[in-house]
């Protein structure tokens, strides 16, 4: 089977990746994709992701068996639905499937009519509505920019001056805000691989969205993640399956817009049970990096059942037992105003790690950063620590001037102290 993959960051990267090693795979191809996937597989030239007819006029020359949309633009932008007109087998959401992500308060109308528990929200389209939810919820205070903003338009913050400035913001740009009651609790991540009609879960995973270590500074795409939570409550997967998949899944089939490809599913385990926070409607970046690191079913025949309606037809999905950590290594002044152009060097992959490219190019005078998150950094293990000591020995020989990571990208759960709270009946 020939791939042809959408996208140039560290997430398609890590789907090529994970696409090279498999065994019913002949050829792999990316668009435009980035220096490190070049070196993987064959690369061709794409102006535009969110342009249909530029993606279809890639996968005629390239001729795939499978087209892989990877991030959320191009999807909510109708480029899946351009390749499926023009007779390919697409893995991603239609544009109408894709507003689960793109636009947060049709994801609450989902909500409410599937009954997934999720925050109480307020959807807010002037100022004195936006006044009158910060009062409602009170602090600590989550505004989210209704659209698309590349995991970048939520505040959460006790400083109601800080909250209206950024809901104030988004409506200045002619947007909708939405907000929310604050959640308690540890944040999962977990992947739904749907094709419309059937529902498969992938691990969970938790990633780290802060800039700084102890979960300080502003909001940014990702920081890092790590895979498996062993501290996670027994059957969390099966309830979220139960009480948040299959109700959204069968919601969206009944719209007449059934949802296929990945159903991102952003929770918090609060003290009422498990809440999403938001979905998504692609594989979240970083945790793909982590979460296909651990899959041993090939990954081609996951993404082709979704793509064609059979994902009821294959067999449980084989996981390794063992720990993956991925570190993000972002540029200067991200999440801000990134510096670009800087020298970068980086290291060879070892045994049990490697480097996943993000925003990198390459000039006449070698490989310089190109973007705010530029490289993820895996690390493999029987357990955490391994797991962490391995990305961490490999963060260390990155060269980049002006370069931030965190350092305790799954350190809490190494050391046992993510604490779940109690559930109050």
């Amino acid at each position: 089977m020939k791939v042809l993959v959408i996208g140039s960051g560290a997430r398609e990267h890590a789907i090529v990746h994970s696409l090279i090693g498999d065994p019913g795979v002949t050829a792999v191809v990316c668009a435009p994709g980035n220096p490190g996937i070049a070196a993987e597989a064959q690369i061709a030239d794409l102006d535009s992701l969110t342009d249909p007819a530029a993606v279809v006029a890639v996968a005629r020359e390239v001729g795939p068996d499978l087209v892989v949309v990877g991030p959320e633009a191009p999807l909510v932008a109708g480029v899946a639905d351009a390749l499926r007109a023009a007779g390919f087998v697409v893995f991603g959401p239609s544009a109408q499937a894709a507003q689960l992500e793109g636009s947060k308060a049709f994801a609450k109308q989902i909500m409410a009519a599937a009954d997934v528990p999720t925050a109480r929200a307020y959807v807010c389209t002037t100022d004195d509505q936006l006044t009158e939810a910060l009062e409602a919820t009170g602090a600590p205070y989550v505004v989210k920019d209704d659209g698309l903003a590349a995991g970048k338009g939520v505040v959460v913050t006790d400083d109601l001056t800080e909250a209206a400035t950024h809901g104030q913001a988004c409506l200045a740009q002619g947007g909708t805000v939405v907000v929310e009651e604050y959640l308690d609790g540890p944040e999962v991540s977990l992947f739904c691989i749907s094709d419309g009609t059937d529902v498969v879960p992938l691990v969970p995973a938790q990633d780290f969205k802060r800039i700084f270590d102890g979960d300080q500074g502003p909001n940014t795409g990702g920081m890092g993640a790590y895979s498996p939570l062993d501290w996670a409550p027994d059957g969390l997967v099966d309830d979220v399956m139960e009480r948040v998949a299959r109700p959204t899944i069968a919601e969206m089939n009944r719209r007449g817009t059934p949802f296929a490809g990945v159903l991102y599913i952003g929770l918090a385990l609060t003290s009422r049970g498990p809440r999403v926070v938001e979905f998504n409607a692609r594989f979240g970046d970083p945790e793909t990096q982590v979460v296909l690191a651990r899959l041993v079913t090939p990954l081609s025949q996951v993404l082709l059942a979704s793509a064609t309606g059979t994902l009821g037809e294959q067999p449980e999905l084989v996981w390794s037992q063992g720990a993956a950590v991925t570190v993000v290594v972002a540029a200067a002044n991200y999440p801000a105003t990134p510096r670009s152009g800087d020298p970068l060097a980086v290291p060879a992959s070892t045994e049990n790690s490697y480097v996943l490219h993000a925003g990198t190019k390459t000039t006449a005078d070698g490989l310089v950063s190109a973007g705010g998150r530029v490289l993820s950094v895996v690390g493999l293990g029987s357990d955490l620590n391994e797991a962490r000591k391995a990305a961490y020995a490999l963060v260390d020989q990155v060269g980049l001037p002006g370069s931030q990571h965190r350092t305790d990208i799954a350190l809490r759960a190494e050391q046992g102290q993510v604490a779940v709270p109690d559930v109050i009946s």
